[in-house]
């Protein structure tokens, strides 16, 4: 016989915008139980491997300089959209975040100065004491000291939905099917992107190249239950937040520290040796989140940063170490690469590079002149030894491909109408605001502070 237990919220997921949604709930008089797929230990979902929150402020902070205004913060999300963004929705995040830092404080979240090798991000962004695991057991001791239920090795297995109404939640956890009848449900259970043989329908072998810097129990059960029962679709299946990784990385959980922020200072090549795209487009913040994708679609999924001695202190490196040589044809030997086309590669970059002020805070003057594809800013001649690389992969974030939502985070239905006390929000409702693109910190900020609406929401339908 099948065990029943009750609450006023469910919650489903253990990450950033699952613990936001379980504390609001419960700061708003409900009963709440989560459910989190993961064991104790790798709780917290992507959010683990996190370290800092895009913030709107109208003045400077002890965490953060200068000012950020809901006008800019704006710009900067539609830059990096190239127009597939939801306004509205946009603009309740942005707004709304201005609230986060001193939310998160009272949640027992403690912050400390940008950290060093992270380019313009001391404006914009505030960074956790600790990051990201920190931070998650600032949510959970909270919780615990709130008597909020926490359920961990419990997997969502099945939903009632009837009509656009949930009922109950079928959930086995440690190995038993469990029955958790509730009156609203928080779906934060994270996308897809550690299932494999998902993204292998919509990316074929190039799939099994891929890195997924997060979580291994992303598998995006969720959304296909939703989905299946009835909810609307939002993002496309393809779309990804992925950047250039370490190509040493494992396959899961390698978090930020093997992502490479070498890239604007210096060239990157593929296996053919060949440039493929402007390394120095955009600040990196702006830019980073592009490059998972491009080298998606190179040969073998695979690609290489190229620098020399000039630039080697000025980002914040893999944990692996740089692969160096003497010379640009050793190195490219050492990287298995053909060495005459690489250095062919080299020297007409180099040849192509004009006199400039290298500033690397700022777009400087620093870029080439009739080389394809162009670099745009910190464009410097490779020519001082010892010279470095880094092997590059795709390494997936989160995906697009989820459910939409309205602006009091409820899911809505193929038929445009929003379910009754089924709420969502996280990395499965991302292609809500964003179809493509990224901005640095923008993930942590939209589940927070949609998590926090779809917590109060859930309360009030309960209550």
């Amino acid at each position: 016989m099948t065990a029943s237990v009750a609450c006023d919220v469910l919650v489903v997921g253990g990450g950033n915008a699952a613990m936001a949604a379980a504390l609001s709930a419960c700061d708003h008089g409900a009963s709440v139980i989560v459910i989190e797929r993961a064991p104790k230990f790798y709780r917290g979902g992507n959010s683990r491997h996190t370290r800092d929150f895009r913030i709107m402020h109208e003045k400077p902070t002890q965490h953060m300089l200068a000012t950020y205004s809901p006008g800019e913060f704006l710009d900067d999300l539609r830059r990096v959209a190239g127009g597939e963004m939801d306004e509205g929705l946009a603009r309740l995040v942005v707004e709304r975040s201005e609230a986060l830092p001193a939310w998160l404080s009272q949640q027992g979240v403690r912050w400390q100065e940008p950290l060093a090798g992270t380019l313009h991000l001391a404006r914009t962004n505030m960074f956790m004491l600790g990051g990201g695991r920190a931070m998650m057991n600032a949510y959970y001791r909270t919780a615990e000291k709130k008597r909020i239920a926490i359920w961990y090795d419990a997997m969502l297995e099945d939903i009632d939905i009837a009509g656009n109404v949930f009922g109950s939640a079928q959930v086995r956890k440690n190995g038993e099917v469990v029955r958790i009848r509730a009156c609203a449900v928080v779906l934060a259970a994270g996308g897809y992107e550690a299932n494999i043989s998902w993204l292998r329908q919509h990316w074929g072998d190039a799939a099994d190249n891929f890195i997924i810097r997060g979580t291994a129990y992303n598998q995006g059960n969720t959304i296909d239950l939703l989905l299946s029962a009835g909810a609307e679709p939002v993002g496309h299946p393809q779309a990804f937040h992925a950047v250039a990784v370490d190509g040493r990385a494992p396959k899961f959980d390698g978090g930020i520290v093997t992502r490479l922020d070498s890239v604007p200072f210096g060239i990157v090549v593929n296996q053919r040796g060949e440039r493929f795209y402007d390394e120095g487009e955009d600040f990196w913040p702006k830019r980073y989140a592009i490059w998972g994708g491009l080298i998606a679609r190179q040969p073998g999924q695979v690609a290489y940063s190229i620098i020399d001695s000039k630039v080697v202190d000025k980002f914040m490196p893999s944990v692996f170490p740089p692969i160096v040589a003497s010379s640009v044809a050793d190195l490219a030997i050492r990287l298995g690469l053909d060495a005459s086309r690489v250095q062919q590669t080299v020297d007409t970059y180099n040849a192509a590079v004009q006199p400039g002020s290298f500033r690397p805070g700022d777009l400087d003057d620093c870029h080439t002149v009739g080389v394809a594809p162009p670099k745009s800013h910190w464009a410097q001649r490779i020519d001082t030894p010892p010279f470095y690389a880094y092997p590059l992969r795709a390494g997936i974030t989160f995906t697009y491909r989820g459910v939409r939502i309205q602006r009091d985070a409820r899911v809505q239905m193929s038929d445009g109408r929003a379910m009754d006390n089924v709420f969502a929000a996280g990395e499965m409702v991302a292609g809500n605001i964003l179809r493509r693109g990224y901005l640095a910190g923008f993930g942590l900020t939209m589940g927070a502070v949609f998590g926090r609406i779809a917590g109060e929401g859930a309360a009030r339908v309960a209550r």
